[in-house]
């Protein structure tokens, strides 16, 4: 991920960083523009000062960007997003400025794909937990008990999109029969639809969850949803957490509505509720998804090469639909 190089700090386009960057992005953006860091957020006054120059944000995919930041930014031409989610963004009010907003899909469809099936084999066959029996010696105590089978279990993906495919394309490896839902059909593909998340969930063992956040999807994962999947049904969340209402959730996991669940995502990051961190009954990941050194170095490549792109008068690499 070379910087471009300018000839003068004061040529080089200023860049508003609107969230806590991996670091070696955080360095190729200092090596190729005047960055500044969260400054709308620490300091007010030196962001007003540089509000008129800025020309760029770079923000992860957990970012806010509303409309009421992007309408103190009058010289802005592009939001880059370091994360395939861009739900956090304002787009409509981007476009109204005519400003293109990017985000890095394809490069972590595999891992996030990867994080998915681990969770699905982490609480059913109780990994976790498993570890800490033997750390805690009670294997000398007896067996554990025994844990759900996996291979050739029905499996229900919310969200047939590019991570997915990816899902499903591993789950068959284990001989599971796999369905979706998503806001329409896909011909082209040859798993069994169905219209809801509902009526999904009433006929799968796990219902994994990798659709949009957004106000379209709030909560979309709900009591009815959860009671649908029923008491031998695990569910698994590697989209936001804003898609799973995380009270029914914790609800259904304390009354045995569901068995379990595996969760990278939560309501209110990085703050986990402690109902949900007592319970036995679910994995819970720290929202790493694509927390890999080769994936974070993807996903950098393509933020960054965006906005080299933009800066550079060429075609942007993955401008968001």
């Amino acid at each position: 991920m070379p910087p471009s190089s300018p000839t003068s700090e004061a040529e080089q386009p200023e860049v508003l960083v609107v969230a806590k960057l991996w670091p070696p992005m955080m360095e190729s953006l200092r090596g190729a523009f005047r960055v500044h860091d969260r400054i709308h957020q620490t300091d007010p006054t030196a962001f007003a000062a540089v509000a008129p120059r800025i020309r760029a944000i770079s923000a992860s995919g957990e970012s806010k960007v509303p409309r009421e930041l992007i309408a103190q930014l009058p010289a802005l031409e592009i939001i880059s997003v370091f994360g395939v989610g861009y739900d956090g963004v304002d787009v409509a009010a981007a476009r109204e400025r005519g400003i293109p907003v990017t985000n890095t899909p394809d490069v972590l469809n595999d891992e996030v794909a990867d994080l998915a099936i681990a969770l699905v084999l982490s609480i059913s066959r109780r990994i976790p937990q498993a570890d800490r029996y033997v750390r805690e010696g009670q294997w000398a105590n007896g067996p554990m008990p025994l844990a759900r089978k996996v291979s050739g279990a029905r499996l229900g993906i919310v969200g047939l999109g590019r991570i997915g495919n990816a899902i499903a394309k591993r789950a068959e490896a284990f001989g599971m029969s796999i369905a979706y839902t998503s806001r329409s059909a896909r011909p082209e593909s040859s798993y069994r639809y169905f219209p809801s998340a509902e009526a999904l969930a009433a006929e799968v063992d796990f219902l994994v969850v990798i659709t949009p956040g957004g106000a379209g999807t709030r909560k979309l994962i709900d009591a009815k949803v959860l009671k649908a999947l029923g008491k031998d049904g695990y569910l698994i969340n590697v989209a936001r957490g804003s898609v799973v209402d995380e009270a029914a959730l914790i609800e259904a996991l304390q009354n045995g509505t569901i068995a379990g669940a595996g969760l990278d995502v939560f309501e209110n990051e990085p703050n986990v509720p402690a109902a949900l961190i007592a319970l036995d009954n679910v994995v819970l990941t720290p929202h790493v998804g694509s927390a890999t050194w080769q994936t974070r170095r993807a996903m950098a490549d393509r933020a960054f090469g965006n906005l080299e792109a933009h800066f550079a008068g060429k075609p942007l690499l993955s401008p968001v639909p």
